[in-house]
């Protein structure tokens, strides 16, 4: 006999609040196709599960995928070689757990209206901008304004690229509007990120308003967001990692160290060969010995190897890891500025991320500090024969850029802005790029294939069928 749904799903994300194993979490059938039929689990239970969930999606073979098509990692063995291969078909990609989670927080913000919860539902919004904003980022036109209502829109139209982007910044508005209300229900102990502080959900908010005009080239708006977004490293959304099996490991270090050693690694790949150039350069303010040695480790998994460092660095079993940071916010303000032609305001950004880089401070770890050196920079490091422009382009704006471009792609390791960033930088202007080679062949891939299963059901899918070296419209 089957359990009474209610019931199972209660079970489950009660042992997400206490970070247990989420991978089954979004498989039960009515959640899939009906997540309103849900009527009996409190919001807080079903916030606490859903973090789970967000958390979950930004460590996953997605992540990984994105890591490898931007150059950062490379696939060394079975299904993984094939994606640094460029070979994939839409067997290869699924939605799951994707809607299902992004499902529930369109639940969240139902429920929390049936009590009149504004910190709750604003906190939902920042969750669906979250996982909307993935999906549209790898595959394009996906369905979003009929996604979540299957009984209506069985098979949900697939809105434009250019829509999805519009309507998540009305999301992130109201999700603002909603954290900014004078009063709430608590939710902290829910809510591992942020401990129920509700003013750091407005400020990732605001980053994540701002990461999505970058994307779109509008650097005005991208720069005031950001100058309302994350303004510490306090204000870091990091998922907490423990060091128990199969309950709260980091999701890098049980794919890394324990259930597919091997499958991927630095060799061959662009990042620490670019990092590698700006150790014992002739840019005498910065040092990457220590954030290298905190990336990679030789000798893991086979003599010689350059591997992921699960053994005291970045991807150890209790590494917290980035959904959205001050880093990227700073960052975000380096670029626009410098877009802008403000290179005043945007080298002011870029040192920001450079003092707390100094500091050691790296996604809520702490780096050695034997080879760590981010001294601050002036314009005229960017000068055509300054420290700090390696390439001697003519233009000071070009070299910040080129710089701003270089730290970015470093810092994103393992999130996927990496592989937005290479994209959305083939369009933006002026054009600055890093030399990323190919693995293979001559083009590289642009995009995810929507997956089989909903080319199976949905004749709304796109005709034909783009393949992974078609661009997305945003970065066309």
């Amino acid at each position: 006999m089957r359990k009474s749904f209610s019931h199972k799903v209660a079970i489950a994300l009660l042992s997400i609040t206490l970070l247990s194993s989420c991978k089954e979490l979004f498989n039960e059938p009515n959640i899939q196709s009906n997540p309103n039929a849900v009527t009996d689990v409190d919001v807080a239970t079903l916030l606490s599960g859903t973090l789970l969930g967000v958390a979950m999606l930004h460590e996953d073979t997605d992540v990984r995928i994105g890591a490898i098509w931007a150059g950062q990692l490379n696939g060394l063995a079975r299904q993984h070689q094939g994606y640094a291969d460029y070979i994939v078909s839409s067997q290869n990609f699924t939605w799951s757990p994707l809607y299902p989670a992004a499902s529930q927080t369109r639940l969240i913000q139902t429920k929390a209206d049936a009590v009149g919860d504004k910190w709750t539902k604003g906190v939902g919004q920042v969750l669906e901008a979250l996982l909307i904003a993935k999906a549209t980022d790898f595959y394009g036109d996906i369905p979003y304004s009929q996604a979540f209502d299957d009984v209506k829109y069985p098979t949900p139209v697939f809105d434009k690229q250019a829509d999805v982007y519009a309507s998540l910044q009305t999301t992130l508005d109201n999700a603002i509007q909603n954290l900014s209300a004078p009063s709430g229900l608590a939710f902290a102990s829910q809510d591992f990120i942020y401990k129920g502080d509700v003013s750091k959900w407005k400020a990732a908010a605001n980053t994540l308003k701002a990461r999505l005009y970058l994307h779109t080239g509008d650097y005005a708006k991208a720069a005031t967001s950001a100058a309302s977004g994350i303004s510490s490293t306090a204000g870091d959304a990091l998922i907490p990692h423990g060091t128990s099996q199969g309950v709260d490991f980091n999701q890098n270090y049980d794919f890394f160290r324990v259930n597919r050693a091997g499958d991927t690694g630095f060799d061959g790949a662009y990042l620490p060969t670019l990092m590698q150039s700006r150790i014992g350069s002739t840019n005498t303010k910065t040092n990457e010995t220590a954030l290298y040695n905190h990336y990679f480790k030789i000798g893991i998994t086979a003599t010689g190897s350059l591997d992921p460092n699960t053994t005291d660095g970045a991807f150890t079993a209790s590494s917290p890891h980035p959904i959205i940071t001050y880093y990227e916010n700073q960052l975000i303000i380096a670029e626009a500025q410098a877009r802008l032609g403000d290179t005043a305001k945007s080298l002011a950004a870029l040192n920001l991320v450079r003092a707390s880089l100094a500091t050691g401070y790296y996604n809520g770890k702490t780096l050695s500090t034997t080879g760590l050196k981010y001294d601050p920079y002036v314009i005229a490091d960017f000068a055509p024969t300054g420290l700090a422009n390696p390439t001697k382009v003519a233009s000071a704006q070009t070299a910040l850029l080129y710089e701003v471009i270089t730290q970015r792609y470093i810092y994103f390791l393992m999130q996927y802005e990496a592989f937005n960033d290479v994209r959305r930088l083939e369009k933006a202007t002026p054009v600055v790029q890093l030399p990323i080679p190919l693995y293979t062949g001559t083009k590289k891939p642009e995009r995810f294939i929507y997956p089989q299963g909903e080319v199976n059901t949905n004749p709304n899918v796109p005709k034909p069928l783009p393949d992974q070296f078609q661009k997305v419209p945003i970065f066309q």
